[in-house]
């Protein structure tokens, strides 16, 4: 597993009117909503998902303030595209981690949620997270 954290807008970070942090994770999501499989399996690869999600925002140096607000923008970088709401299922491991991670219920409404996806290369899947003051 490979983790890059780096930050954008001159590492001014959370708190200031441009600041945003920007983490790259190697996660492979998939539609849950189309697979057919067992329960464990999902609840295996579900689990694994939040907590790796979880331990690399932990050891990154962002601070956990949610002050104002913040927006977590998610994007799945995967060679193909899921449809909105597919991607959103396939993301919730990683929603539930990043919550984790900032010690709230997903549902916060101090924190807005946004999802996008880009294409990357043909056997390479990752989760890139930006979290930002709102």
């Amino acid at each position: 597993m490979t983790i890059t954290y780096y930050i954008a807008d001159g590492g001014l970070g959370i708190g200031t009117t441009n600041g945003s942090y920007l983490f790259l994770v190697d996660i492979h999501t998939v539609s849950e909503a189309n697979r057919r499989e067992h329960w464990a399996s999902r609840a295996k690869r579900v689990a694994k998902q939040r907590s790796t999600m979880t331990l690399c925002l932990m050891s990154s140096p962002l601070r956990r303030e949610i002050g104002d607000g913040l927006v977590v923008a998610l994007t799945r970088v995967a060679p193909r595209a899921l449809d909105d709401d597919n991607l959103r299922g396939a993301l919730k491991a990683c929603r539930d981690g990043v919550a984790d991670w900032l010690g709230i219920d997903d549902r916060d409404p101090r924190v807005t949620w946004e999802y996008g996806q880009r294409r990357g290369a043909p056997t390479s899947y990752s989760v890139q997270v930006e979290v930002r003051a709102r």
